[in-house]
């Protein structure tokens, strides 16, 4: 049987502010705080000096006080201890009259928050696909379409015993599609001679433009044409002497050209001299 043996090692105990300081400040009475600024569960307040959170020390003691702090980070080197520290404390509320006091300020704040709905936008209706392509199709168009669905519809047509459509149906009697199909072609034939005039106005607007973009490139083509004709002869000019030099060069101890050599600049020499040809006639 094993039997429970006793430590006498000393335990280290957890450090407490026992400090018989008192701060010059006026005793803070949690009562004129905030309560969000109190933490009476944890004794725990906001200090109005540093505007840090602070412990109480010995909150239920006829003497509270804020424990010794400063506003530096932990581990700095020579900190500057708040004025706040050993500043007594009156602490006149309870635990439930202090989270009272919570609630009802956070009451508070959701009612002033706005409840204002805000709706969305109402959309409307998709059109119809004959509303959308009745700007894009012709009176041809619509024609084509509206005899087709006649031919593939019993309800739009009228037929005989061998299934031979005779006529359209009347425009009450037809289906929805048929309806909106023969609008269409009514409204397109319609509105045809207008569409027409306004698209032949647009191509001969276009013509015109292009006419016009062609006379000023040919007048500053005219403005600029002797100089390029200049630069293009001078630059065949320089070439050719080039290729002659080379042909028949000055020095005496040049590199003689073999015959495939000399064929090759032979014909360089031709088509160069007929380019210069060229240039000189154009000019005249």
């Amino acid at each position: 049987m094993t039997t429970r043996t006793r430590d006498f090692t000393t335990q280290k105990r957890p450090r407490r502010a026992r400090s018989r300081a008192i701060s010059t400040l006026p005793p803070l009475v949690v009562s004129s705080l905030k309560p969000h600024e109190v933490d009476l569960a944890y004794s725990t307040l906001v200090c109005p000096t540093c505007r840090t959170w602070v412990p109480i020390s010995t909150p239920h003691s006829s003497r509270p006080k804020l424990v010794p702090h400063h506003t530096e980070k932990a581990g700095t080197d020579d900190p500057i201890r708040c004025p706040g520290s050993h500043r007594l404390v009156t602490v006149n509320l309870t635990v439930d009259q202090w989270f009272r006091r919570l609630e009802e300020g956070l009451t508070q704040t959701d009612g002033r928050r706005s409840t204002r709905v805000i709706r969305k936008p109402k959309t409307g209706s998709a059109p119809a696909v004959m509303q959308i392509v009745r700007d894009t199709v012709d009176d041809k168009t619509a024609r084509k379409l509206d005899e087709a669905h006649v031919r593939g519809c019993s309800a739009c047509s009228i037929k005989d015993d061998k299934g031979n459509v005779l006529h359209p149906a009347d425009l009450t009697a037809r289906c929805t599609d048929g309806r909106r199909l023969a609008q269409l072609a009514a409204h397109t034939k319609r509105l045809a001679p207008a569409r027409r005039k306004a698209q032949m106005d647009c191509e001969d607007w276009n013509d015109r433009r292009a006419w016009a973009l062609r006379l000023l490139h040919e007048q500053q083509w005219d403005q600029h044409a002797k100089q390029v004709g200049d630069a293009d002869l001078q630059r065949a000019d320089d070439a050719l002497a080039a290729l002659i030099q080379t042909l028949n060069p000055h020095k005496a101890d040049a590199p003689q050209l073999n015959d495939w050599e000399r064929a090759d600049l032979m014909s360089a020499i031709t088509l160069l001299a007929t380019r210069k040809e060229q240039l000189e006639r154009h000019r005249r």
